[in-house]
C-alpha cells in the first residue's frame, strides 16, 4: 500500500494536490462549525454548570440540542436553513455572490477564507510529507492548531476539548515513533507547560498582572507531545517574535497598549512552522552561530 501512494505521488502529483486541494475546503468547511459552535457548546455548558450551583437550573427543563451537528447550518438573521447546494465550500459562496438567499444577508468572509486557507495548509502538508502515515496525523494536528488559532483570536479562549484529546494523540503517535520518539514527547509535554507556566508567575510577581492564560501552556504542552522538547525554542522564539512585532504594529497604530491580545494564534503558528521547517531553522541557526 505504501509503494503503492508513493507511485501515486511520484506519477500524478498535479492530481494528488487537487484532490488533496478538494478534501482540504471539505475540512474547512468543517471548521467553520467548529470556531462557531464550540465556543458557543461552552458557554452554555458554563452558564449550565453556574445555574446549577446557583439552585436555578429546573430538574427537566430541556434545552434545543446544539452541538458540531444539530441544528443544521442556517442564517443567524432569518433563519433560513442552508440547502446542501448552498454550502459546497467557496463554490456557494461565489454562486450566491455572498449572500444569503434567504433575506440577502451579507455572508462573512471569514468562511470562504479559513475554507481556502485550510485547502492551502493542506496541500503544504501532504506536499512536504507525501502520501504517508506521517502526512495524515500531521494533518490533524494542522487543522486543530488552525481550529484554536481562530477560536483563540475570536473569544481569547483555548479550549480543552480540543488541546486534551489531542495532547494525548500526539503521546500516542509517538508511542510508535511517527513524529519523535515517546521519550522526547513525554519530556515536551511536561517542559512546554512548564516553561510558560514559569513565565507567567515570574511576570505575575514582577508586575502583579497576568501576562497570558493558562491555555497558553496547555497548546505549548500539546505541541511538545507532538514534536518533541527539542522543538520548543523555535516554537517560543517563533511565536514570541510573531506576537511582538503584531503587537507593536498595532500600537503603532493606535491600539492600546493595556489592551490584550491572544497568543494562542502565534503559538499555534509556530507550532506549525515548527512542524515542517524546525529542523532546518534549527540547522540554519547553529550554522550561523558557529559562523559567528
Amino acid at each position: 500500500m505504501t509503494v503503492y501512494l508513493a507511485f501515486l505521488d511520484a506519477e500524478y502529483p498535479l492530481l494528488i494536490l487537487t484532490i488533496t486541494a478538494c478534501f482540504g475546503l471539505l475540512i474547512g468547511s468543517f471548521l467553520n462549525v467548529v470556531v462557531y459552535r464550540l465556543p458557543l457548546m461552552l458557554d452554555r455548558e458554563w452558564q449550565r454548570q453556574a445555574r446549577l450551583e446557583l439552585g436555578s437550573e429546573e430538574p427537566d427543563e430541556e434545552a434545543p440540542t446544539f452541538n458540531l451537528v444539530l441544528p443544521n447550518s442556517h442564517c443567524p438573521d432569518c433563519k433560513h436553513e442552508i440547502a446542501p447546494w448552498e454550502n459546497i465550500p467557496l463554490i456557494s459562496y461565489l454562486f450566491l455572490r455572498g449572500k444569503c438567499s434567504g433575506c440577502g444577508a451579507a455572508i462573512p468572509l471569514r468562511y470562504p477564507m479559513l475554507e481556502g486557507a485550510t485547502a492551502i495548509i493542506t496541500c503544504v502538508v501532504v506536499s512536504h510529507f507525501g502520501l504517508t502515515l506521517t502526512s495524515l496525523f500531521c494533518l490533524l494536528l494542522t487543522w486543530a492548531l488552525l481550529a484554536i488559532a481562530v477560536i483563540d483570536y475570536d473569544r481569547m479562549i483555548i479550549p480543552d476539548d480540543i488541546v486534551f484529546p489531542f495532547l494525548w494523540l500526539g503521546l500516542i503517535v509517538n508511542n510508535f515513533g511517527i513524529i519523535t520518539t515517546l521519550d522526547n514527547a513525554l519530556w515536551g509535554a511536561v517542559f512546554g507547560y512548564l516553561s510558560l507556566w514559569c513565565v507567567y508567575w515570574v511576570f505575575k510577581l514582577l508586575t502583579g498582572k497576568e501576562g497570558m492564560g493558562y491555555g497558553d501552556f496547555k497548546l505549548l504542552a500539546m505541541l511538545g507531545a507532538w514534536m518533541g522538547w527539542q522543538a520548543l525554542p523555535v516554537i517560543v522564539i517563533l511565536s514570541s517574535f510573531g506576537g511582538a512585532l503584531v503587537g507593536g504594529v498595532l500600537i503603532f497604530l493606535g491600539r492600546d497598549r493595556y489592551n490584550p491580545i491572544s497568543f494562542g494564534p502565534y503559538l499555534a503558528l509556530a507550532g506549525w512552522i515548527a512542524l515542517l521547517w524546525g529542523d532546518v531553522i534549527t540547522d540554519l541557526y547553529l550554522k550561523f552561530a558557529y559562523m559567528g
